[in-house]
């Protein structure tokens, strides 16, 4: 069975970026969330890489 990404439409807060890529990666959401909250802080990049993710990946 091949493996996708998809939005999470069980776990998520805003989008379902970080749920998905969270199952996606078997890991927990929280991890994600606090990588992505990182990448905001530190280099400005996280936020156009949530918003690309939001609106490019399909749902389930």
């Amino acid at each position: 069975m091949e493996k996708k990404f998809y939005l999470s439409e069980t776990d998520k807060k805003i989008g379902g970026v970080c749920g998905g890529l969270a199952e996606y990666f078997q890991i927990d959401s929280l991890i994600m969330r606090l990588a992505f909250v990182a990448l905001i802080l530190g280099w400005g990049s996280g936020l156009l890489l949530y918003i690309l993710l939001w609106f490019l990946a399909p749902k389930r």
